[in-house]
C-alpha cells in the first residue's frame, strides 16, 4: 500500500483514497487499486517486476491511446504524467486509468445482444489496431500451440507425472486433466494441420480476451480489460479465446459470435474454421499448462479454489468432446 500511495502521489490529483483489489482474480503477478478522486474514479496498476518492459509498455499504450483516439470508449484512458504514461518506482512500472463502468457477469446474465455486442466490439478494436499495423505471415498462435503441445509430449515421454495432494482441491481436477491430456495432446497437431506454415492476414491482438475481461452496461459492452498479452496474431486468435470463454461448445452462440464479428470484419469460412481450431487446441494447452505450473513449476498461487474453478472448466469442456 505505501508505494501506491507514493505512485498516486506523483499525479495531480485531488485528495484521494485507494482500495486494495489484490490481483483482481488474475494470476500474472500484477497488483490493483481502486483510486477514488473528488468526484473521478481511477484504476491503479503495478505491472509485474520486470514483466513488461518500458519499451513494450509503451508500445501498449500507443496501441490504447490509438483505439481511444478511433472513438473506442471501452479501451480504458490512460492518465499521462510527466509527458509519459507510466512510472517506475519500487522495480515495477506504474500506470493510471479512468475507471471503467459495469461488471464482467455475461455468465450471470447471458444473451444474444450482450454476445453480439462482445464479438462487434472485439471487430471494431481489430479494426482501429489493423489500420496501424498489417502484415503476413504464418499465424503466430498455431505456432505456440505447436510448440506448448510438443513440449508437453517430450516431457509426459520423459515419465514425468504429477504427484498430487489428495487433500488440495485443485487435486480431483488435475487428475481428470491428466487422464484426459493422454488422449487431447497428440491430437493439438492434427487439429492444427490445416493452417501449419500457411501465411495469413496479421495485426496486433489482444491474446487473452476472454470473460473476466469483458464488462457490460446492460447490453452494452463498457470495458474491454487487460492489454498485458497483446500480440501480432491472426485475429481468430481472438475470437478463440473470446468465444471459448463466454459460450464454450454451444453452436448457436458460435455462429452468432462470428456474424456479429464478421458483420464489421468478413471472415471468411477457413478463417472461421481457424478460431475453432484455436478454441479447442487452447483448451487443450490450458489445461496441460495448469499441471506443469502447479506440479512441475511449483507456482505459488493464493487461491487455490480458484484455481480449481479454472482447471474444472477446462476438465468438463474436454469430457463433452467426443474421442
Amino acid at each position: 500500500m505505501s508505494s501506491a500511495l507514493d505512485v498516486l502521489g506523483r499525479y495531480a490529483l485531488p485528495a484521494a483514497s485507494l482500495q486494495p483489489l489484490g490481483n483482481h482474480g488474475g494470476f500474472s503477478g500484477a497488483r490493483l487499486w481502486r483510486v477514488e478522486a473528488g468526484t473521478a474514479s481511477f484504476c491503479l496498476r503495478a505491472w509485474p517486476p520486470d514483466d513488461p518492459t518500458p519499451e513494450r509498455l509503451r508500445w501498449l499504450h500507443d496501441l490504447m491511446a490509438a483505439a481511444r483516439a478511433a472513438g473506442l470508449t471501452f479501451v480504458p484512458q490512460l492518465v499521462p504524467i510527466g509527458g509519459a504514461t507510466f512510472t517506475h518506482h519500487a522495480g515495477r512500472l506504474w500506470e493510471l486509468t479512468a475507471w471503467l463502468p459495469g461488471r464482467a457477469d455475461f455468465h450471470e446474465h447471458p444473451g444474444p445482444g450482450r454476445l453480439r455486442a462482445a464479438c462487434a466490439a472485439l471487430a471494431r478494436l481489430h479494426s482501429a489496431w489493423a489500420g496501424l499495423f498489417a502484415a503476413r505471415g504464418t499465424c503466430p498462435a498455431v505456432a505456440r500451440r505447436l510448440d506448448r503441445a510438443g513440449e508437453w509430449l517430450t516431457l509426459v515421454s520423459a515419465g514425468w507425472r504429477p504427484h498430487l495432494d489428495k487433500g488440495d482441491p485443485v487435486a480431483p481436477w488435475a487428475e481428470a486433466a491428466w487422464r484426459l491430456l493422454a488422449v487431447w495432446a497428440e491430437r493439438v497437431g492434427v487439429l492444427l494441420a490445416p493452417w501449419t506454415g500457411r501465411p495469413c492476414a496479421l495485426h496486433p491482438c489482444l491474446c487473452d480476451v476472454w470473460h473476466d475481461h469483458v464488462l457490460f452496461e446492460g447490453d452494452a459492452v463498457s470495458g474491454i480489460l487487460d492489454y498485458g498479452s497483446v500480440k501480432v496474431d491472426h485475429p481468430a486468435a481472438d475470437l478463440a479465446r473470446l468465444l471459448g470463454s463466454l459460450v464454450g461448445d454451444d453452436a448457436a452462440g458460435w455462429a452468432a459470435g462470428l456474424d456479429a464479428y464478421g458483420s464489421l470484419r468478413p471472415l471468411s469460412p477457413d478463417e472461421q474454421a481457424l478460431a475453432r481450431a484455436l478454441d479447442r487446441t487452447g483448451v487443450i494447452l490450458a489445461a496441460a499448462n495448469w499441471l506443469k505450473w502447479l506440479y512441475r513449476d511449483a507456482r505459488v498461487f493464493d487461491d487455490r479454489l480458484r484455481i480449481a474453478g479454472r482447471l474444472a472448466g477446462l476438465v468438463r469442456r474436454l469430457q463433452a468432446w467426443p474421442i
